[in-house]
């Protein structure tokens, strides 16, 4: 950024470091390190940091923007369907949509442009060609958008609930029933702003869910959802007294996850059924768990084994 400016009348009489800081928006710290460094300097005279702006100075700024690191690959996330149309892929644990404030990690959408996929142009800046998230902490099945055609019809289906979506989630305790559906209205949690909860004046959410196998202590279910609000499956298991393993954000036994060596919650995108955007032809993308989860239930199902049975014959 380099452009001069007039001393502002409101900050005439002031320190030079305090009226850069006013002129830029950014604390005095910082305009002191612009000043000292050359960045910003008077350009009919000399002026320190302590010096005193007058009525005349001229303000020159030349400004060496700092380079952002690159956004780091994720190298291990595996592409499990790709046409001229639509990519599937497989998206590690801790891997973003992609970015956002705050977030230096990698993006699923950051790493395919740096593998060279082309991804269309339509969308909110930054989230191009993505019409359905997962949150960092799960991992599995994701589509994103490489065509304008494919971003408008897949962006319908997914509004409309056309889309199949089926996840396998670990939850604690023994659920009382085979299957049942959860509806309950989602909104943010006012205690925080990263969390949600059920609540009235939420947005429909509605949870399908059948059991898979049972442990005692925890249940394997597959689970379907209607909608896609933020954290559903987490929210919805959480009010009614299932927290995902390995989820404490949620209320999940932290002791439980240490002893099955989870550090996330246990929640993997199992399945995408969709009709393809352009040939229309109904589409399935399945996936396997990765191998935390993979660990967690081996360490489950060798724990609730049945003992061999001793013979004296």
């Amino acid at each position: 950024m380099s452009r001069l400016a007039p001393a502002p009348d409101a900050l005439i009489g002031k320190r030079f470091d305090v009226a850069v800081s006013k002129m830029l928006g950014i604390s005095r710290a910082k305009s002191a390190e612009l000043i000292e460094t050359n960045q910003v300097r008077g350009l009919n005279r000399e002026m320190a940091k302590s010096s005193t702006l007058m009525e005349g100075d001229i303000v020159e700024f030349d400004i060496v923007e700092e380079g952002k690191e690159p956004e780091p690959l994720a190298e291990d996330m595996a592409v499990v369907y790709e046409d001229d149309d639509v990519i599937v892929v497989d998206k590690p644990v801790g891997v973003a949509a992609h970015a956002s404030v705050g977030w230096t990690g990698p993006t699923v959408l950051g790493s395919l442009l740096q593998r060279g996929v082309h991804i269309t142009s339509l969308g909110a800046a930054g989230r191009q060609g993505i019409v359905s998230r997962l949150d960092v902490g799960t991992s599995g099945l994701m589509l994103v958008c490489k065509s304008d055609l494919a971003y408008k019809e897949m962006r319908r289906q997914f509004a409309e609930h056309e889309v199949v979506k089926t996840y396998h989630a670990l939850v604690q305790g023994n659920l009382k029933e085979d299957k049942a559906t959860i509806e309950a209205p989602i909104g943010r949690a006012k205690v925080s702003d990263f969390r949600f909860t059920v609540t009235p004046t939420g947005k429909e959410a509605i949870t399908h869910w059948d059991v898979l196998e049972r442990f005692g202590e925890a249940t394997l279910v597959k689970v379907n959802l209607e909608t896609g609000r933020t954290h559903q499956i987490r929210v919805h298991f959480s009010s009614i007294g299932h927290p995902l393993v390995g989820d404490p954000m949620y209320g999940a036994n932290p002791v439980m996850a240490k002893e099955l060596g989870l550090e996330r919650q246990w929640l993997h995108a199992m399945q995408l059924e969709f009709r393809h955007p352009r040939t229309h032809v109904w589409t399935t993308v399945k996936s396997r768990y990765p191998a935390d989860l993979q660990h967690a239930l081996d360490s489950l199902e060798a724990k609730h084994a049945t003992p061999p049975v001793n013979s004296l014959g």
